[in-house]
């Protein structure tokens, strides 16, 4: 299966996005079916059609990482909208905290997003890993 790195997404719907890592000390293997955080946000989430998918990191060119679980969540950052006003009860108490241990809440920016953009190159990625 292939899965789109974040900043890829970001890219893609030229905007803010936000998504959903899990801390490798709580869930130190990469059998992410069963983190147990993981299979309750999946089933919140899919309870209040909030979409969602499977992410990758922030690519990087040093090398890659196996997935461990990561999610994309398809909200735009918008104080009005009810889904994303939702999606922050839910994850973080009003100072910014997060809820859920071992699960983390993040925001990437665009423009943060767009120092990757030399990866859209048709062909970027099979020159480098013929590199790699």
């Amino acid at each position: 299966m292939i899965i789109e790195h974040i900043d890829k997404i970001a890219r893609d719907k030229n905007r803010d996005i936000l998504y959903i890592t899990f801390d490798k000390e709580i869930y130190p293997s990469y059998e992410f079916e069963e983190y147990t955080q993981r299979n309750n946000i999946i089933k919140w989430l899919n309870d209040n059609d909030i979409p969602f998918k499977e992410c990758g990191q922030i690519a990087n060119e040093s090398g890659w990482e196996s997935y461990r679980g990561e999610l994309y969540i398809d909200v735009p950052m918008d104080d009005e909208n009810s889904k994303y006003k939702l999606l922050n009860n839910h994850l973080e108490y009003p100072d910014g905290t997060f809820k859920i241990s071992g699960v983390n809440y993040m925001y990437l920016s665009l423009k943060i997003a767009m120092k990757n953009s030399h990866h859209d190159e048709p062909g970027f990625w099979e020159n480098w890993a013929d590199k790699f």
